[in-house]
């Protein structure tokens, strides 16, 4: 199955910002332990390429481990060749996503406008990134006239309102600080938390 359907299938994008690259693997696994297959790390983590190739080594044959918060396509690249299968931005750069086709891998640009989010599309974006999702609301409004485009609500999505996310028409979600908190201590508690709080998630979406 192809990255790109395994996003589709899956739906729930976690992002991991500003965690300590020591906590990382244990996250990831714990988030793997509650179900979540798709793991995205921001670029402007520390030493986010360490960390996605080391995540890819430990656990690409498992979970698909892409690069988010990415500007330019020298990030991108860097990031593809650490070992990310997509790349996730806040904005729409045309360099970036012609970057992420060069290296054949899932590009998902950000946008928010009706013309951000189609100008997004036709340069080649595989989903776009609705950020900020500001509600579910928003985005069934926006697919009304363009019930063709992908869209990935980021910034906002949470357990209260997945569902209704998911209703609007969204395909998959990215999942922040509402999943992974990394202002909290790394703890075998936290851990466990964490992987039952992903396991809520997966349901949530898996019931709508």
């Amino acid at each position: 199955m192809s990255v790109l359907a395994q996003i589709l299938e899956n739906k729930i994008v976690a992002i991991i910002r500003g965690s300590s690259p020591r906590d990382v693997l244990k996250i990831a696994q714990a988030l793997y332990d509650g179900g979540v297959r798709i793991l995205e790390i921001t670029m402007n983590s520390d030493k986010p390429l360490a960390v996605i190739e080391s995540l890819t080594d430990n656990l690409g044959e498992k979970m698909i481990i892409g690069a988010g918060t990415v500007l330019d396509p020298e990030t991108a690249r860097a990031a593809i060749l650490a070992g990310a299968k997509f790349i996730l931005s806040p904005i729409v750069d045309v360099k970036t996503i012609k970057m992420a086709k060069t290296y054949g891998v899932v590009n998902i640009p950000g946008a928010y406008t009706a013309t951000e989010i189609v100008q997004a599309y036709k340069k080649g974006g595989d989903i776009i990134k609705v950020f900020p999702a500001t509600s579910p609301d928003y985005i069934k409004n926006i697919l009304g006239p363009l019930p063709h485009i992908p869209l990935l609500p980021t910034g906002g999505v949470n357990l209260e309102n997945i569902n209704e996310f998911r209703k609007a028409g969204a395909i998959g979600f990215g999942i922040g600080s509402s999943l992974v908190d990394t202002k909290k201590e790394v703890t075998a508690e936290y851990l466990s938390e964490l992987t039952e709080k992903a396991c809520k998630f997966v349901q949530a979406v898996a019931n709508t």
